[in-house]
């Protein structure tokens, strides 16, 4: 299972989320962007950092780093990024790091180069093993606790969070952009089962989906800019490009600039497949997940 896209995924749209996992308490917190950053004349890339609004230079900026493989050289590389990134872009704000481990024994740290930065107030490392059992209201925890335990366990624990969303006393986008996210999570984790299996497992139905922001933003909008354009080239042509183009709006946002040859190829795509990648764009993690795609749907 491919955890990373999971992870940022969820701090993309519950940025609170990491400050929940390390105790700290900033004002506005969900006024952060989640985005990830590359680190300009290197081969380096951050995937992650919560970039505090423009106007407060108080707040500090985090970098999150998901590590679920053991890796000698890992902190002396999430650092190298860290320092490059400071000089690089100096900014105004003070800095933090946070590192997610699934537990302790997959941390590694054979180079004492790097201690006085462990041990410091800047370093948080999150151990998910210690969240698995842990009784808490907070539902972006929850889903964490979801996607480090075992197969076996998931299920039940899904479909307790699905109905405790449900009985959230909060609006319905809220809600539905949750069961989304459980959703998801389950796919990853169970890889034998398709969409719709583990939506009648759930007791998920795709009406509360498709009222998503995200559903809304891609299929309402390119309903409507279809309609535009098919009064001057067909009603159907024009559907198609409109969604066409949304999903590449999407895509952008999620991956940076796409290759040119990859928008012609989205482009091209028939208005089911334009829908398919519209849900599938939402696992995207980086542009070889798009490339992917895109070569399998040619096959």
């Amino acid at each position: 299972m491919k955890t990373d896209s999971l992870f940022y995924r969820l701090f993309q749209q519950l940025p609170t989320l990491v400050f929940d996992l390390i105790g700290l308490r900033v004002p506005d917190a969900d006024s952060y962007r989640f985005g990830s950053e590359e680190v300009k004349q290197t081969a380096f890339r951050l995937d992650g950092v919560l970039f505090p609004p423009v106007e407060n230079r108080r707040q500090p900026l985090l970098f999150v780093e998901v590590q679920f493989q053991p890796d000698k050289a890992f902190y002396g590389r999430f650092f190298s990024e860290i320092f490059l990134y400071l000089r690089h872009h100096k900014p105004g704000n003070p800095w933090q790091a946070v590192v997610i481990y699934p537990n302790r024994r997959i941390e590694e740290n054979s180079d004492s180069h790097y201690d006085e930065l462990l041990e410091g107030s800047r370093v948080h490392r999150v151990y998910l093993e210690e969240f698995t059992n842990e009784e808490t209201n907070n539902i972006g925890v929850n889903l964490l606790q979801l996607i480090a335990i075992e197969e076996k366990r998931s299920v039940a624990r899904a479909f307790t969070l699905v109905e405790r969303v449900r009985n959230e006393p909060v609006d319905v986008q809220w809600k539905n952009q949750m069961l989304d996210l459980i959703e998801t999570i389950m796919v990853y984790k169970l890889p034998r089962l398709d969409r719709g299996e583990i939506q009648r497992m759930l007791n998920i139905n795709d009406v509360e989906l498709k009222q998503t922001r995200f559903y809304q933003d891609v299929f309402a909008e390119g309903r409507q800019e279809g309609k535009q354009e098919g009064k001057q080239e067909g009603r159907q042509e024009g559907k198609q490009e409109g969604e066409a183009g949304l999903v590449i709006r999407q895509l952008t946002r999620r991956l940076g600039p796409l290759d040119p040859a990859a928008v012609e190829r989205i482009r091209a795509l028939p208005v089911p497949k334009i829908e398919a990648l519209a849900e599938a764009l939402l696992d995207f993690s980086e542009r070889d997940d798009l490339d992917g795609w895109l070569k399998a749907q040619a096959e």
